[in-house]
């Protein structure tokens, strides 16, 4: 699978592969009768073998940080390590990590990211400060990055602004007009 004579394909070219994946895949599943059942037998039982090599793999690698860090930082395998359930940081470690790495960006332009949970129902919450920013398209890359990062979330969303007490002078509410 090495692209050209330089290595592991790019992020982008696995993108695109993932996307014809998922076209293929819909195809199989759209294919009546029992050769789209076997197909689709077929292409799970295959999941399952590589889901059980990357276990493996996961496991080797416990026993040296640098390489299971590499393993978990790459964005593909990141993600099938996910889809087998096995990535071995939580999900609240890895959009705290995703945020982070967003921040940064944000700050360059006035604004700033920060997570402030994820609830029951696997939607994450953010703090969103967009000055100088467009909102909807800021909103938009802060759920793509942090979905990129922790795919099992169902949503990523803006968490409400808290609301700042007013204070009213005690002597203005006993003064009489």
């Amino acid at each position: 699978m090495a692209e050209g004579a330089g290595g592991p394909p790019s992020d982008a070219a696995v993108r695109e592969r993932l996307a014809r994946l998922d076209g293929l895949l819909a195809q199989v599943e759209a294919t009546p009768g029992p050769a789209g059942e076997v197909a689709l037998e077929a292409v799970s039982a295959l999941a399952d073998v590589y889901g059980e090599a990357l276990a493996r793999v996961t496991a080797y690698a416990s026993g040296a940080p640098a390489v299971l860090e590499a393993v978990t930082g790459d964005e593909l395998l990141a993600h099938l390590l996910v889809l087998h359930g096995i990535h071995p940081d939580p999900v609240e470690s890895r959009a705290a990590r995703a945020v982070d790495g967003l921040r940064p960006v944000l700050q360059e332009h006035g604004g700033d990211v920060e997570l402030t949970g994820i609830d029951e129902h696997g939607v994450a919450s953010v703090r969103l400060t967009t000055k100088g920013c467009g909102s909807a398209g800021v909103e938009e890359a802060v759920r793509d990055g942090v979905l990129a990062m922790a795919p099992e979330l169902t949503d990523v969303r803006r968490a409400p602004e808290p609301r700042t007490p007013t204070f009213v002078p005690l002597d203005s509410l006993m003064s009489r007009p």
